[in-house]
C-alpha cells in the first residue's frame, strides 16, 4: 500500500476536496432530492481523493463527507429527510450509518485504484474507480440502513415485506444509476487530466516474471 504523506501537495488537495464537499453539502449544487433519497455529487471528491492520495486520502475525504452527511440530518446544509427521522430513532446509529460507509468507501476506492493501475491503463483505472466508488457508496449506505434500522417501523414500512437485495435495488435504482454514471464520467475525466498534467504519479506497474 502506498504510504500517505502529509506534504504540501497532499494538504492542498485535501483542503480543495474538502471545500468542494462543503459546497456540495451546504448548498443545492451538490444535492438533487428524489423522494426520501438524494442524488449526491459528494462521492466524486471521494473518488478523486482515492486516485490522487490513495486509500488513506480517500478515507479522509470519505470521512469528511460522512460528517457533513450527518450534519444534514439536523438541517445543517441540505436537510436529509431520512436522516432527520433516523436521528430521532437512534442518534448514535444514525451517525454510524452516515459516517462509516463513506469512510470505508474512500479507503476501498483507494485500494481498488492502486490495484488496477498496477495492471492496466491509468485512464481505465480512473473510470473504474469512479464507478466502484459510487456503487460502494450506495451499497454500504443501504446495507448499514438495513442492518442498523431494519427492525424499526420506519424502515419496515419502506421495505414493505421485501427482502434486503430487492428492497435496495427498487429503492435506490434510478438514484444509484445516475450517481454511478456521473461519478464514472467525471472521475475518469478529472483523474486522466491530473495524470496527463503530471500533478499526480501513476503507481509502478508490476513486472511479469518469465519462467
Amino acid at each position: 500500500m502506498k504510504n500517505f504523506k502529509f506534504d504540501a501537495k497532499s494538504m492542498v488537495l485535501l483542503g480543495l476536496l474538502t471545500a468542494i464537499i462543503a459546497v456540495f453539502s451546504f448548498t443545492p449544487i451538490g444535492s438533487i432530492p428524489v423522494g426520501p433519497l438524494v442524488i449526491t455529487l459528494n462521492i466524486i471528491p471521494i473518488a478523486i481523493a482515492a486516485i490522487s492520495l490513495g486509500p488513506v486520502g480517500g478515507a479522509i475525504i470519505g470521512g469528511v463527507f460522512g460528517i457533513f452527511s450527518f450534519l444534514q440530518c439536523f438541517g445543517i446544509g441540505i436537510l436529509s429527510g431520512m436522516g432527520a427521522i433516523l436521528v430521532e430513532i437512534n442518534l448514535p446509529f444514525a451517525f454510524i450509518q452516515r459516517f462509516v460507509p463513506r469512510l470505508l468507501d474512500g479507503f476501498l476506492a483507494g485500494l481498488i485504484f492502486q490495484g488496477l493501475s498496477k495492471h492496466t491503463d491509468v485512464r481505465i483505472s480512473c473510470f473504474v474507480t469512479g464507478f466502484c466508488t459510487a456503487l460502494m457508496n450506495t451499497a454500504f449506505f443501504m446495507l448499514a440502513l438495513v442492518f442498523l434500522f431494519g427492525n424499526t417501523e420506519y424502515v419496515q414500512g419502506l421495505m414493505k415485506g421485501r427482502s434486503v437485495i430487492p428492497f435496495i435495488i427498487s429503492f435506490v435504482g434510478v438514484n444509484a444509476l445516475v450517481e454511478m454514471i456521473v461519478c464514472t464520467i467525471i472521475t475518469g475525466a478529472v483523474g486522466t487530466a491530473l495524470f496527463k498534467a503530471k500533478l499526480i504519479k501513476a503507481p509502478e506497474k508490476k513486472e511479469q516474471v518469465s519462467l
